[in-house]
């Protein structure tokens, strides 16, 4: 990847992309109609970008980009990922030029390795992902002339934790897309991709003061992650060795999970933003998409002008 053309298009989306956009969580699982109402609700609250993920059989991540993309007007759309053992490198690189063709300039291509259990589910065996993403990215590139024009370049993002993931988010992407990190992860990303690279950080929410049942609420979403190896090798080598057990220890509960009020959540995005994060991508968790735009709605005043 040329040094100075990726330089040039993470700072012009860094400038497109907003402070603060959302992970869409609760939202990816509705009907399409209701998701494409709650999408223009979202953009008309002010967040930047929309992000979702993919998983192997579930909505086509280009598919569901273009639907959300022709629902909306300006906000960003990003996949969060896009599953790399779902298609062929050069499957993968044209489907991101046609969505970044017909909307230049809206749409950031996430994409990523994923985790052993879904790749396995798939019939695939999961094995030497850093070495298959490397190789899945340099084939991607490969494909460059045949896939379609774009007018503009299609930024590139590496689901990425650890730091030679990090830095392969670096050398061959625009930047990394880290997920299920606490916030000491985000300094140590920023210093492995450098200034010149985007860093966007997923950070799910709690909008409760109650403790106890904040807390509650962040272990039975957090139970599916602390099952997965590459969440929990990442957090045992950020210091949490002794928190991952038996749902989760409430350090790293709060650390993972930011609750209380809009106060409490707009400290965390800028704590974040103060740390190396160009954009905080806050996942609201609650029970249903109703009051998961609520809880937007609530959150934007405090966190959408947030500034680091």
């Amino acid at each position: 990847m040329d040094e100075r053309t990726a330089s040039e298009v993470a700072a012009t989306t860094r400038t497109r992309i907003g402070r603060v956009g959302i992970f869409s969580g609760m939202l990816r699982s509705a009907p399409p109609d209701v998701e494409r109402e709650a999408v223009r609700r979202v953009e008309a609250l002010g967040y930047g970008s929309i992000w979702f993920g993919e998983s192997i059989g579930g909505k086509d991540a280009f598919a569901h980009a273009s639907y959300l993309l022709a629902a909306t007007s300006d906000v960003m759309i990003g996949t969060g990922i896009a599953n790399v053992w779902a298609r062929h490198p050069a499957n993968m690189a044209g489907a991101a030029a046609t969505v970044g063709a017909a909307w230049p300039g809206r749409f950031v291509h996430g994409l990523g390795v994923g985790h052993a259990p879904t790749v396995e589910a798939s019939g695939q065996a999961y094995v030497r992902p850093l070495a298959h993403i490397t190789d899945y990215l340099a084939g991607m590139d490969a494909a460059r002339d045949s896939a379609p024009a774009t007018p503009v370049p299609v930024p590139r993002l590496v689901a990425a934790l650890k730091p030679r993931m990090l830095a392969l988010a670096r050398d061959s992407a625009h930047g990394a897309l880290p997920y299920f990190v606490p916030p000491s992860h985000t300094p140590a990303a920023r210093a492995i991709l450098g200034p010149d690279r985007l860093l966007l950080v997923e950070q799910s929410v709690v909008l409760s003061t109650d403790a106890t049942a904040a807390r509650r609420t962040a272990r039975g979403w957090m139970e599916l992650y602390l099952q997965l190896p590459n969440y929990v090798d990442n957090l045992r080598r950020l210091g949490y060795a002794d928190d991952v057990v038996d749902g989760g220890s409430d350090r790293l509960v709060d650390a993972i999970v930011a609750w209380g009020d809009e106060a409490a959540i707009a400290a965390r995005v800028d704590e974040l933003l103060a740390a190396g994060a160009d954009s905080v991508l806050l996942q609201v968790l609650a029970s249903d998409a109703a009051t998961t735009l609520d809880h937007l709605a609530q959150l934007a005043p405090a966190v959408v002008g947030v500034a680091p």
